[in-house]
C-alpha cells in the first residue's frame, strides 16, 4: 500500500508539473546581437524567474545586428525583436512591413568612436575622408555616424561593420581607421589603453533626449496575443528594475556578456540611467522621422493617424 501511496504522489506532482508548464505561454525573442546593456534583459530576466512570474518563457535567439532582428520579426519568425534601429524601423513600417512598436529599448547614446593607441587621429574632426564605423544601414549607430559628420564638419567613408567585436578586429588591423562600440565592448580596452575615444554619441545634445533603439513585435503576434505582448513587456519593466538594484546583477550581466564584473559595472553606471532603459517612453519621435526623411528613408514624417498604429505602448500591469 506505501509503494502503491509512493506511485500516486509521484503521479500527482507529475501532473502537477505538467500543468505548470503548459500553463506558461512561449515567446520568440530576437534580440540584436549579444552584449549591450538592453539586449541582456530578457535572458537574464527568464534567468531570474522574472519573465516566469507573468507565465512567459522566452526562446531567445540572437542575431548578427538589429536589422537581421528587424527582418526577423517582419518574416513572423519571432514575435518580438529588441534593439531595433529606429530609423530602420520607420523605413519597414513606411514600405508597409507589419510591424509594431511596443517599446523603447534605450534613451540616449551609450555609442563611442575609437582609434588604435597609437593612431594620429585625435577627433573626429581629424578623421575627413577616413573609413569610420558602423554596424548596419538603419541602425542607430548609422545615424549617428551621419549625424557626427554634420556636427564636425568634415566627410567621413562610413563603412558598415558588424558587431562590435567585428568591428574591432577591423580596427586593430588597419582595415578600417576608426570603430565604434556599444559598451561592454571597448571598456576591457579602454583601461587596457590600447583604444582611445574621439567621438561619443553622447557628443548630440538631442540624442541625449532621444529613443535610439525600439522593441518592436510583429503585428500579427501582437493581433492575436495582446495580454502575453503586455506581459511580456512588465517582465522586462521587472528586469530593468532588478539590474539597478540587486547586488547580484552586475555578476549576472558579466556573466551573460562575457566580461569582467568591473567592466560590467562600469558600463552600467557609467554609461546607462535606470529612466532611459525602461519601456514606457518613446522620446524625439518627430526628430526621428525627420532624420528618416532627411537620409532619404522614408518620403514624409507619418501622419497621425500612421504614428498612432506605429506605436502601441504597453500599460503596465499592476
Amino acid at each position: 500500500m506505501m509503494r502503491a501511496l509512493g506511485r500516486i504522489v509521484t503521479a500527482l506532482a507529475a501532473l502537477a508539473l505538467a500543468h505548470a508548464a503548459s500553463a506558461q505561454e512561449q515567446l520568440k525573442v530576437s534580440v540584436g546581437g549579444r552584449g549591450a546593456f538592453d539586449n541582456q534583459i530578457s535572458e537574464v530576466g527568464q534567468q531570474q524567474g522574472l519573465f516566469k512570474q507573468h507565465g512567459l518563457i522566452l526562446d531567445v535567439r540572437y542575431s548578427q545586428g538589429s536589422g537581421e532582428t528587424l527582418q526577423t520579426v517582419i518574416a513572423g519568425m519571432a514575435d518580438v525583436g529588441v534593439s531595433v534601429g529606429t530609423l530602420a524601423t520607420l523605413a519597414a513600417f513606411a514600405k508597409g512591413a507589419p510591424i509594431q512598436v511596443v517599446g523603447s529599448a534605450m534613451i540616449g547614446a551609450a555609442e563611442f568612436w575609437y582609434v588604435p593607441a597609437n593612431s594620429r587621429i585625435r577627433s573626429l574632426k581629424e578623421a575627413a575622408g577616413r573609413k569610420v564605423a558602423y554596424s548596419a544601414s538603419g541602425a542607430a549607430s548609422n545615424l549617428m555616424v551621419l549625424g557626427l559628420q554634420e556636427l564636425h564638419g568634415v566627410k567621413f567613408q562610413p563603412v558598415a561593420t558588424g558587431d562590435p567585436a567585428a568591428t574591432l578586429a577591423r580596427v586593430m588591423s588597419g582595415q578600417v581607421d576608426i570603430g565604434y562600440s556599444l559598451p561592454p565592448f571597448g571598456i576591457a580596452e579602454l583601461e587596457q589603453e590600447k583604444i582611445r575615444i574621439v567621438g561619443r554619441g553622447s557628443d548630440f545634445p538631442s540624442l541625449a533626449k532621444q529613443t535610439v533603439r525600439f522593441i518592436i513585435v510583429n503585428a500579427a503576434a501582437l493581433e492575436r496575443r495582446p495580454d502575453a505582448i503586455r506581459r511580456y513587456l512588465q517582465g522586462y519593466r521587472d528586469t530593468v528594475e532588478w539590474l539597478f538594484s540587486d547586488p547580484q546583477a552586475t555578476a549576472a550581466y558579466a556573466g551573460w556578456a562575457g566580461v569582467t564584473e568591473s567592466v560590467a559595472r562600469r558600463t552600467r553606471d557609467d554609461f546607462i540611467a535606470k529612466q532611459n532603459a525602461l519601456p514606457d517612453r518613446i522620446s524625439g519621435l518627430d526628430t526621428i522621422m525627420a532624420d528618416a526623411v532627411t537620409y532619404k528613408l522614408i518620403g514624409a514624417p507619418l501622419t497621425a493617424e500612421q504614428a498612432r498604429t506605429l506605436i502601441q505602448l504597453q500599460p503596465p500591469i499592476k
